[in-house]
């Protein structure tokens, strides 16, 4: 049987009351979202606005120190930047056989011996060591390292770059310490930056005028307690840490204006310096 006609007219009012319903329910959607863009175009505007003071504010108080590059964050914490300076390091380069290598006691101890040169003197562990430290420390990680100058036992100096990340194994930082001595320098991979880099002597043309150069020596009759005697140091002065890296022997450096002794405590698999 058919349908009555009326029941059909009435099933198309309600579509059509349901299709308007939806075009109202569209329209507001679409002014809740420009509503909403326009709030974050007005937000973008006071961010920027916010943000273009505050670099003026930097600048304005950066340009109060011509000439010395200032982190914003030093302004705010005002701690000094640290230097290390390893002296003697043990970085000497030989023809052994048919290759040219780092000198070591393990490795070359025969070869030292025929040439009248004492293994114990040979120590670029040392030298490997300390640079894991420094590079590994908390120091460097805050942001507070500001460089790194190792001078060898041969009187090469160079330069380590802070964010430089020396290899976990010896035999690979003996391979680069080859190339840095026989290339002058090492650059980054991609990137034409020189991570390591022999410069020319002395260290003190580096160092900032206005720093206190403090020596480590274990013949020192200072002892003192690490955290008292930096805290002593003014704020607007840099610190540069002087470190022998050599086996034995006592760094000998005119530049130095104080030599201190400090506790040193030795783990397994590491060498930490206690702070104390």
């Amino acid at each position: 049987m058919l349908r009555p006609y009326g029941i059909k007219g009435q099933k198309r009012k309600k579509r059509e009351e349901r299709y308007d319903k939806e075009e109202d329910e569209v329209e507001a959607e679409e002014q809740s979202i420009e509503r909403a863009k326009r709030a974050m175009v007005e937000e973008k505007e006071m961010a920027m606005e916010t943000s273009g003071k505050e670099e003026e504010e930097l600048e304005g108080q950066t340009h109060e120190m011509a000439g010395i590059p200032i982190v914003p964050s030093d302004l705010k914490t005002k701690k000094p930047g640290l230097i290390f300076v390893l002296e003697r390091a043990s970085l000497e380069v030989a023809k052994v056989g048919k290759s040219y290598q780092i000198l070591n006691s393990d490795d070359h101890a025969n070869f030292l011996w025929k040439n009248n040169k004492n293994p114990a003197d040979y120590r670029p562990d040392i030298v490997y060591q300390a640079l894991l430290s420094i590079l590994d420390s908390p120091v460097n990680k805050a942001g507070r390292l500001r460089a790194v100058y190792v001078k060898t036992d041969k009187g090469v100096l160079f330069e380590v770059k802070p964010h430089v990340r020396i290899p976990r194994t010896y035999k690979r930082f003996a391979g680069i310490m080859l190339q840095l001595l026989q290339k002058l320098s090492i650059t980054a991979v991609g990137k034409r930056e020189k991570l390591l880099r022999v410069i020319k002597n002395p260290v003190t043309q580096y160092l900032p005028v206005n720093s206190r150069k403090i020596g480590f020596s274990y013949s020192s009759e200072k002892l003192v307690k690490m955290n008292k005697y930096v805290a002593a140091v003014s704020d607007d002065v840099d610190i540069v840490f002087v470190v022998g890296a050599t086996a034995h022997g006592k760094i000998d450096c005119d530049y130095i204006d104080d030599f201190i002794a400090i506790h040193v405590k030795i783990q397994v698999l590491s060498i930490k310096i206690w702070l104390c």
